[in-house]
Formats: C-alpha cells, structure tokens, sequence
C-alpha cells in the first residue's frame, strides 16, 4: 500500500485540521496527521486528553472527518491510529 505525498492534498488535510485544532486544544488535545494512503484512507493521531477521550471517535468521525472530507472530497475515511 503506498503512500500520498501530493503536497496540494496535503496542504488542504493540514488546513482543514488547523480549522479544527482549537476546538480540540479547547479540550487539552490536539490532532496530527500521520499519512494519506493511496486508497485516500488518512491516517490520524490524537494527542493530549483527545487520546482517551471516551467522545474521541465520536469528534473523528462528526467533525475531523466532515472537515477533511470537505477540503478533500476523494477521501474515502478518516481513521485514528492512536491506538496503533
């Protein structure tokens, strides 16, 4: 499985998280992207309290994913590998 290194996708997943970072160091977390696949799967890792937050998936998949997915409508899921 290969790995995205366009810079326009991911300069717009780096935008759409900065959109949303305050939100999330509201919180005492923060968000970093790991990698985009060549599947357009982006890989995330959630930092601070964002890490074991019981709502954590709940944030990734109402806010993270909505907002990567509007910057870049060929993502296919946003997953966070935290945990990994």
């Amino acid at each position: 499985m290969g790995i995205i290194t366009d810079k326009n996708i991911i300069d717009k997943i780096e935008g759409a998280l900065t959109k949303i970072r305050p939100y999330l160091e509201a919180d005492g977390g923060d968000i970093n992207l790991v990698e985009v696949t060549d599947k357009m799967v982006v890989k995330v890792k959630m930092i601070g309290t964002c890490s074991n937050c019981n709502v954590s998936m709940m944030t990734l998949k109402n806010g993270v994913e909505v907002a990567i997915k509007r910057a870049v409508p060929e993502v296919i899921e946003v997953i966070d590998v935290t945990s990994l």
